[in-house]
């Protein structure tokens, strides 16, 4: 993953890239690969007005694993509601042997909050396991829909509301499940600003 991160910083300003705009970085270390200034825009600022749009009463934000808890911590600032973690171990990639729920999901509407969502393993176990221990719905967020292998079929039949994710990735197929929202307009207010010479500071909402 670094190896690569830097590989294709070092494209990008080879191509003569003077300035770069990214959302949603797997790491916040990657920043560091590029020589030239680098705008990190943060999903939560089109994600964050729509979940308050739902009006979900009982609201607790959920961490599918350890290193996601800043983020859920975040939207939960935001949203004034709880948060629970999910801590889980793996026995190869994209197979979980174990999964803890670390909090109470009893009469809450949850809300997984993820950078990305691959092959969505970890989302519907951390579903299914919320479920059972009384959460009234379960929901997702995450900012890039890799969506590979089985996604979309593991996604229809699990306990999964809805999942919820950006346009960064275009969908490979329809899913009554998956409502995609598009950063365009966020990624050309911030393009505009940054060839005015204004300040980018209001797109950030975390």
């Amino acid at each position: 993953m670094p190896i690569a991160a830097k590989l294709v910083a070092n494209l990008l300003e080879s191509a003569g890239a003077t300035r770069i705009i990214t959302m949603d970085l797997h790491a916040d270390q990657i920043q560091g690969f590029f020589e030239r200034p680098v705008d990190h825009l943060y999903a939560s600022t089109i994600f964050l007005p729509h979940l308050h749009s739902l009006g979900l009463e009982n609201l607790c934000m959920a961490s599918p694993d350890m290193g996601g808890s800043k983020r859920a911590y975040a939207y939960s600032k935001y949203l004034n509601s709880d948060v629970v973690i999910c801590y889980k171990q793996r026995k190869k990639a994209n197979v979980i042997e174990t999964m803890e729920l670390i909090g109470e999901v009893k009469g809450k509407n949850v809300i997984l909050v993820d950078d990305m969502v691959d092959t969505a393993g970890t989302l519907v176990k951390a579903a299914e396991i919320m479920k059972e221990r009384g959460a009234i719905s379960v929901r997702a967020v995450a900012t890039h829909g890799l969506l590979s292998g089985g996604a979309y079929e593991r996604i229809e039949k699990s306990e999964l509301e809805e999942l919820i994710i950006t346009d960064s990735i275009p969908l490979k197929q329809e899913s009554p499940k998956i409502k995609v929202l598009s950063c365009a307009d966020l990624f050309a207010e911030v393009m505009h600003r940054v060839h005015e010479n204004n300040s980018i500071s209001s797109k950030f909402i975390m």
